[in-house]
């Protein structure tokens, strides 16, 4: 049996930021400190609220499920991280900047620490059996398991923990590097103890991140190798998972290991089922659409709405091999949008960047080829208690206040929310807007033309990576021509794609995100800090850069 369900799913707290992204805004997250944890004494797990759920002696977690182990799943990856591509992979090494890799490379390795997903912003021991916090809560001693192995059959050491941290720090992602930036030294203490020790600007709950999404590599594999070679020899870990079969940009098995150290422990039970786990990649969704509609793809979440709404109709619906369903949206911060690259000089005035959402016709589209599936989002922080609404809070106004000279005064007013036409596709009121905006900014019509004070031509370039974007950009871009944008599609090769994302050689790029439920000041600075916004292969694709957010993120 074949599964296939849908996910469909304000205030622009920096008016110098606005419409950074089409369909964005923000909101001010609160910090939730780590000091209910002990110091000075073991413990079996951490957690932002001070509660565990489960104790030291608890056997696993309540979701897992004491299913039998065995068989195969192929399956179509919904998300992915760091370097990895779900239409092509060229290299093995998924933690840093440099090639693409396939979705799913972290079950081959172990982390410090493993997050429960029944329970926020808690992690329990997984190669580090207990954790001690210092006094003055900087720094983080790991006591490792004796009997933690890699794949190869060596030990895992406290030089592996050490040796891996310092190296993603230095040559590792940008969404594994930028958590680490507070990390001041990280030093074995005898074979098996490890000492993080951070210099006092990390956020209280950034260790949580480190701790269990930093993958531990073998020191002495590396050897004369280079961290951050791109090669397709698989790197060892000490996962359940390891490399098995796989044809570079064509498919990829990953196979349980039997053999697999911690598979007794309370964060593994229950979990890992599956003798073979297997990834094909497609370069169009139509095409790993008509895969799973054969069998060979077992799983998929679908994104498209109008696929979803008139195309699961084949013959395995009918004869119920395949489950289809729908799942509310978790409450998590999140949004879908278009990030507009305020890097280039025509794209940095703010009334620009605003003129061009005006342009997008959300209600029209939405209706005529989303099928109704989709809602608004008005903020960065869509679907969760962190979305502006109304006017700023009195805690909001005491981070706002001391920041007053440098902000628009509409931050201090009502939350800013996305432009609403009549749905009728030809609203006037559409054009009106958005020609007044353009002409604050500094643009003018000549034959036809919109054009800056040296006669420049406005030009947008929006890069897509799938076909299916252009029958949903398609009115978008002729309102743009309309105005007298020069507009165009750009559809690229998934390396292509890939490539010019992380280095923002881009207008206008599709982007969709989630945070975790109380977002650390790490996870923000990645999209949102000025650290990060000419940082290749960062997560700020709109190259958000104020200092009044900066200070916001760091409040």
């Amino acid at each position: 049996m074949s599964i296939g369900f849908n996910r469909f799913t304000r205030r622009e707290f920096l008016k110098g930021s606005s419409a950074a992204a089409i369909a964005l805004g923000g909101g001010m997250v609160p910090e939730i400190s780590l000091a209910a944890n002990p110091v000075g004494v073991a413990l079996h797990g951490l957690s932002a609220f001070g509660d565990l759920k489960y104790g030291p002696d608890a056997k696993q977690f309540s979701y897992a499920v004491d299913a039998p182990k065995g068989g195969s799943f192929a399956f179509s990856p919904s998300n992915w991280a760091f370097n990895q591509n779900v239409q092509t992979f060229n290299t093995l090494n998924s933690f840093v900047l440099k090639g693409e890799a396939p979705p799913r490379m972290e079950l081959c390795y172990d982390t410090l620490m493993a997050q429960a997903w029944d329970e926020p912003d808690s992690i329990y021991g997984l190669l580090a059996e207990t954790v001690t916090i210092s006094p003055d809560r900087n720094e983080y001693r790991f006591a490792l398991r004796p009997e933690a192995r890699f794949a190869d059959g060596s030990e895992v050491t406290g030089e592996d923990v050490v040796f891996s941290l310092l190296q993603l720090k230095d040559k590792g992602h940008p969404q594994l590097a930028l958590d680490l930036t507070n990390l001041e030294t990280a030093e074995t203490a005898g074979s098996h103890e490890v000492v993080l020790r951070f210099n006092g600007k990390q956020s209280p709950r950034a260790i949580l991140a480190i701790a269990s999404t930093a993958p531990v590599f073998s020191k002495a594999w590396f050897g004369g190798r280079a961290f951050d070679d791109t090669g397709l020899e698989p790197v060892p870990g000490s996962g359940p998972y390891r490399v098995g079969r796989f044809q570079a940009g064509l498919f990829i098995e990953y196979e349980r290991r039997p053999d697999y150290w911690g598979a007794q422990l309370p964060v593994s039970r229950g979990i890992d089922h599956f003798d073979r786990l297997r990834v094909d990649f497609f370069q169009e969704r139509t095409a790993a659409f008509e895969a799973f509609k054969k069998g060979e793809v077992r799983w998929r979440e679908e994104f498209t709405s109008k696929v979803w709404a008139t195309e699961y109709v084949f013959p395995a619906i009918a004869e119920g091999k395949v489950k289809r369903g729908e799942f509310s949206s978790e409450k998590l911060p999140s949004l879908q949008g278009w990030a507009v690259n305020t890097r280039r000089k025509k794209l940095a005035d703010p009334l620009t960047r605003r003129a061009l959402a005006t342009l997008f016709d959300f209600e029209w589209t939405n209706r005529n080829l989303f099928y109704d599936a989709y809602e608004r989002s008005h903020s960065m922080f869509e679907k969760s208690d962190l979305a502006a609404r109304g006017k700023p809070s009195s805690q909001e106004l005491a981070l706002l206040e001391p920041l007053r000279d440098g902000l628009d005064t509409a931050v201090f007013g009502e939350a800013v929310t996305q432009n609403v036409t009549d749905g009728s596709g030809r609203d006037r009121n559409l054009f009106r807007k958005a020609d007044a905006l353009f002409r604050q900014a500094g643009w003018r019509k000549d034959n036809g033309a919109l054009v800056d004070a040296a006669g420049e031509k406005l030009t947008i370039e929006i890069l897509i990576r799938s076909q299916v974007f252009e029958r949903i950009l398609g009115p978008y871009t002729q309102n743009m021509r309309t105005m007298g944008i020069t507009a165009d599609i750009r559809l690229v090769d998934p390396s292509q794609f890939q490539s010019r994302i992380e280095s923002f050689d881009f207008d206008l790029v599709g982007l969709a995100f989630s945070f975790e439920a109380n977002p650390t000041a790490e996870a923000l600075k990645r999209y949102f800090h000025s650290s990060s916004a000419n940082q290749n292969g960062s997560s700020n694709y709109p190259g958000i850069a104020n200092p009044a957010v900066d200070a916001l993120i760091g409040a």
